[in-house]
């Protein structure tokens, strides 16, 4: 089983093998943790996520860190909250599945993650995190992971996080 744990922080600057980007269709870049990743890891960024042609909602591709102290970014598309009967929460396992698929073909050991779809995507957060956590939880013992981590953007998502995983 690999160890799962929240942290609050930047998820920029972890010395993990993967990050995962909560990305938007186009992977060109956007605001929150997306634009973050993308000012932080450098220019090469954008024009390898051109090159990928975009990604669909519940999916995720990979690509160099660049600049980052991760080997890997996974651009995870999570989806906008429209009351939960539109295949949201289908649509976010996935995100996560689809990480961890990633993790294993990359072999990567440890991985983080922010709050998927939680910031204008509009998610609750206490649902997401729930999804999350199982869905890691249930998924990572495919992958070669041993390290899974939740980085939260603020205390508010920390505590609820660190609640879900029993801590």
């Amino acid at each position: 089983m690999a160890q799962l744990d929240a942290v609050e922080g930047d998820i920029t600057t972890l010395k993990v093998d993967a990050i995962v980007n909560a990305a938007n269709s186009s992977l060109l870049g956007g605001g929150g943790v997306d634009g973050a990743i993308h000012r932080a890891a450098g220019p090469e960024l954008l024009a390898a996520c051109r090159k990928l042609g975009g990604c669909e909602t519940g999916d995720a591709k990979a690509t160099p860190g660049f600049r980052l102290p991760a080997k890997w970014i996974f651009h995870a598309v999570g989806p906008v909250w429209h009351g939960g009967r539109h295949g949201e929460p289908e649509l976010l396992a996935s995100c996560y599945r689809r990480c961890l698929d990633l993790a294993r073909e990359h072999s990567v050991a440890s991985i983080a993650f922010p709050a998927i779809s939680t910031g204008v995507y509009g998610y609750p957060r206490n649902a997401a995190a729930q999804i999350a956590v199982r869905t890691v939880r249930e998924n990572a013992e495919s992958s070669e992971v041993s390290l899974g981590q939740f980085v939260c953007f603020d205390q508010e998502t920390l505590d609820i996080y660190s609640r879900i995983l029993g801590r």
